[in-house]
């Protein structure tokens, strides 16, 4: 039985799946310019990583949050221009006042990079 998730355990499967991740390019996100597609990928293909690994309790769009066994919830946004979907009211509820952590997930996606970085027209 695989071990019950925790906040180290979230941590280093975290760095572990970037460091993957970040070594080639994602063929399913080539050409694609949708900001809400590239940021659902990356977050559903690590829960998937993280399910093989991990035994945890998922969260919903309806909580609000992917961990909250952990109180955590797990943002992708691009790391050229980074935004979010939470509701902020002010600069310090974005950093102190949610309630809970964010785990964040930085992207570089660039559409047709991944033809022009194989030599290819994109």
């Amino acid at each position: 039985m695989a071990p019950h998730l925790t906040l180290e355990a979230l941590l280093a499967e975290a760095r572990a799946f970037a460091e993957m991740e970040s070594g080639h390019l994602e063929p399913a996100l080539c050409g694609v310019a949708d900001g809400k597609a590239i940021g659902t990928y990356p977050g559903h293909k690590f829960r998937a990583y993280l399910k093989a690994r991990c035994v945890f309790t998922e969260g919903s769009s309806a909580q609000g949050i992917d961990f909250p066994g952990l109180d955590i919830d797990m943002k992708v946004t691009s790391i050229r221009r980074p935004q979010s979907s939470c509701p902020y009211k002010s600069a310090r509820q974005k950093i102190f006042g949610l309630g809970y952590s964010l785990l964040g997930l930085p992207d570089d996606h660039r559409p047709g990079r991944h033809h022009r970085e194989r030599g290819q027209q994109g």
